[in-house]
């Protein structure tokens, strides 16, 4: 079993070798999940004691108001325009920078966000790397109308690709349904491993209902890994043009 101190001091190590990255008045991106507060507590932290100014673009409210509680200068996505850097947390990586997010029920916002910068960044601990992805619940978010419908043919594009009778389950908290920042239902589908992530994502997003899905496919150039002595190991995919 993990031991949670050291996978917080692992955390801690990625998010310090993130914040290094930031520049001085640049464009940013703030992920969402428990390693991404980690880095903006510490980004706060820097630009306090630095004092520089930065213009950053939050990936879910919980986010947008913990930095603005830091006193980091939040704005939205659409006055900031584009975005130099997106540093965000992921639930798992594969040796293709290939992840899947959407554990903290905000991957619409984050990809769109990782999608909208020049570099996207990952921090995580050794635990989220994986070989094949799947192992983690892959998260759909869907529109609430006809979100059975939406079930069903989510499970019919299952079928085809070989991952039959895989459960795809109503994410819930406290009991009641989940909603995300935008007001969408998440479907968890707990497919173990994900044989053709490049198939899976083109059908989900073919179907109607689904509003966006936790596939991150050639979108991370960098993950920064996270070791429990404080060091870190970095990843880079090697396709960059």
């Amino acid at each position: 079993m993990t031991d949670p101190a050291q996978t917080d001091l692992s955390k801690d190590a990625a998010a310090r070798a993130a914040v290094a990255l930031v520049q001085p008045g640049m464009r940013l991106g703030l992920g969402t999940g428990s390693t991404a507060a980690i880095f903006v507590r510490r980004l706060a932290q820097r630009v306090a004691e630095e004092g520089f100014e930065l213009r950053c673009a939050a990936t879910s409210k919980a986010t947008a108001e913990l930095a603005t509680s830091l006193g980091l200068r939040v704005e939205d996505l659409n006055d900031i325009g584009w975005l130099d850097l997106t540093i965000d947390g992921a639930d798992e990586v594969d040796p293709d920078l290939n992840l899947i997010k959407g554990g903290g029920a905000a991957h619409l916002r984050e990809k769109i966000v990782a999608t909208a910068s020049d570099r996207m960044v990952v921090i995580a601990d050794q635990g989220k790397v994986v070989d094949r992805l799947g192992a983690f619940h892959l998260p759909v978010e869907v529109i609430p109308f006809g979100c059975q419908t939406t079930k069903t043919q989510i499970q019919h594009a299952l079928d085809d690709l070989g991952l039959k009778h895989r459960p795809i389950l109503l994410r819930k908290r406290d009991g009641e349904t989940l909603l995300t920042d935008e007001g969408n239902y998440i479907l968890d589908l707990a497919l173990e491993a994900i044989p053709d992530p490049q198939a899976l994502a083109r059908r989900l997003s073919a179907i109607a209902g689904v509003v966006e899905h936790g596939l991150f496919l050639n979108i991370c150039q960098l993950a920064i890994i996270g070791c429990p002595d404080g060091s870190v190991v970095e990843l880079l995919r090697e396709d960059i043009e």
